[in-house]
């Protein structure tokens, strides 16, 4: 595996009119921002480590993570990620050995994160709301040796564990950094919201505790390189079994700088504050906010306002009102619930300077609404976990909203092929291929995984459609497997969506394919409506006036609302 991202990284260093197998000369490289380069330069750190270290130091008294009104500083995050990193290594984990986090945004996860980082260990993310059985296969897949979870989740481990490699247990409560007020936190969500369920899991580790006996403690630092491996992050499994993308030190540090760099077009037209206050919904063990959030914010001495249930918007408004805010990365779904909540569009969005749209396509009337509002547009970008995750963004200096993903980052390539790994035309669909050194170095343990994914010319095929226009900026039209076929036409559930989403009355939509005798399949519409004055002949009178016959929904059916993982990407495959 290192070969192949080593070798990918050098590839991506090519001159600018090499096509590098793209076959489209880097057409984009026209429409970037002056003054961005085509490549980052060499990566200024070894390790995350190393980055961490830095960041810790030079910003030790800034407030690096708040969670429920409680912060703590670069320092603090420094002294007690090292604590938690020695014991660790005390227990004789060894370099590279894997430990999963099982949490949602609180303190907790920043300094757990940092701690196994930092000793020389592998980091797994792990869905708090998994299921034992999703659990189980993760934790297994990975060959976890220790795990940090919530005791809120401590019952679905107890379930699985025996039959895991797992041998060190860590349990937090989630008022342990917290201070004084944490006891009444923890009193709050064991007894009265009756959020704990009862959990006995033999010889486990108190965290809070762990941090105390190691406390002043340092670990010793194992030779830590760019291909040493940093995050196994998995797949959410829509496309089969969920897979780990392994994610080494420079993938997530080429990401890091790609990101840096992008971002500082938005600020040269907006201006930095020096202090930059993160908002951040999207849970940290998504790579969207793991790498955008929590790594671009302690390279740039941010501080990440976390969000432990973005679910409950009143809640989350709350919150909101509480900060100058400037920098908000999140998806279509969260912006919409914000957009539609009363309190929301009563707040102070004068310091905001950049909002980023990812994980799904970002419609445009939820991003005219959130401009017309916020003074801000939403700034489209696209990733996945494989790619670390960012590997395109619109221009953050834009006046206008494109609907596309916008420009392959710096020292990235993206091609669109047919299904015979043939590189098409400018505006013809094919698959989104990816090339750079963001893009992961295979899947764990899956080399027969890896091999479907890549190709011959170091390019990940994303699954994703879509089509690169004469400016460089690629445009998605949908999943691969999300394509509805009406008489031999291609449909595509994301055109459906954005122009129902449009109608008034509609909260949101979702479109899926359904058998039809006549045409093979027809487009179902699954639609959350504001009221019940909105029928189905609006939604379907409002689809006629945007859509061609073929494309517009033959059934609609309406729902309180639609299935969503807990990032907030609606599950289409559980409507089908």
């Amino acid at each position: 595996m290192a070969e192949t991202a080593a070798t990918r990284a050098a590839e991506t260093a090519a001159p600018e009119q090499d096509t590098g197998g793209s076959g489209l000369d880097r057409i984009w490289l026209k429409s970037y921002p002056e003054g961005t380069p085509a490549e980052i330069g060499p990566l200024a750190h070894a390790s995350i480590a190393d980055l961490l270290d830095a960041s810790f130091a030079h910003y030790a008294d800034r407030a690096a993570f708040s969670c429920m009104g409680k912060s703590i500083t670069y320092g603090e995050l420094d002294a007690a990620s090292n604590a938690f990193a020695a014991h660790l290594q005390s227990l004789g984990l060894q370099k590279g050995d894997r430990v999963a986090l099982m949490m949602p945004n609180i303190l907790q996860y920043p300094v757990a994160m940092a701690g196994v980082l930092r000793a020389g260990l592998t980091v797994v993310n792990v869905n708090p709301l998994y299921t034992p059985r999703e659990l189980e296969h993760q934790l297994n897949d990975s060959g976890a040796k220790a795990i940090v979870i919530l005791e809120n989740f401590a019952n679905t481990l107890q379930q699985v564990v025996k039959r895991t490699q797992v041998s060190h247990v860590f349990v937090t409560a989630m008022g342990d950094l917290m201070g004084l007020k944490g006891h009444i936190v923890n009193l709050v969500v064991r007894r009265v919201k009756k959020m704990v369920p009862a959990w006995h899991i033999d010889g486990h580790h108190k965290f809070k505790a762990a941090l105390a006996a190691a406390q002043g403690k340092r670990p010793n630092r194992p030779e830590l390189g760019h291909e040493d491996v940093a995050f196994l992050q998995y797949t959410g499994g829509t496309t089969g079994v969920s897979k780990g993308a392994t994610l080494t030190h420079a993938n997530i540090l080429a990401n890091i700088e790609q990101c840096s760099t992008w971002l500082d077009v938005g600020y040269r037209a907006k201006g930095k504050p020096n202090e930059i206050n993160y908002i951040c919904a999207l849970p940290l063990y998504h790579i969207f906010a793991l790498t955008v959030n929590a790594f671009v914010g302690i390279k740039e001495g941010g501080h990440n306002i976390l969000i432990p249930n973005p679910r409950d918007i009143p809640a989350f408004v709350k919150e909101l009102g509480n900060h100058q805010f400037h920098f908000f990365p999140g998806l279509n779904t969260l912006f919409n619930a914000l957009l539609n909540n009363d309190e929301f569009r009563k707040l102070d969005f004068s310091h905001l300077r950049m909002t980023f749209g990812g994980g799904m396509a970002v419609q445009k009337p939820v991003a005219d609404r959130w401009y017309d509002l916020t003074g801000c547009m939403i700034t489209e970008g696209y990733g996945l976990s494989e790619t670390s995750p960012v590997a395109t963004g619109n221009r953050l200096d834009a006046t206008k909203f494109t609907g596309t993903i916008g420009l392959p980052m710096p020292s990235t390539d993206i091609s669109i092929r047919d299904d015979d790994g043939n590189v098409l035309p400018v505006g013809e669909v094919g698959e989104i291929c990816i090339r750079g050194p963001q893009v992961m170095a295979g899947y764990w343990n899956r080399p027969d995984e890896t091999e479907k994914v890549m190709t011959h010319d170091g390019f990940f095929r994303s699954g994703d459609m879509g089509f690169m226009n004469e400016e460089g900026y690629t445009k998605i039209v949908d999943r691969k497997k999300d394509m509805i076929l009406v008489s031999g036409f291609n449909v595509y559930p994301n055109e459906i969506e954005e122009v129902a989403a449009g109608c008034e009355g509609v909260v949101e939509a979702a479109a899926v394919g359904v058998p039809d005798e006549h045409s093979g399949e027809s487009v179902k519409l699954f639609v959350v409506r504001a009221h019940d004055g909105v029928t189905e002949k609006d939604v379907k009178d409002h689809c006629a006036q945007h859509l061609t016959n073929y494309k517009r929904p033959k059934h609609i059916e309406f729902r309180d609302e639609l299935p969503k993982t807990n990032v907030g990407k609606i599950l289409r495959r559980e409507l089908r």
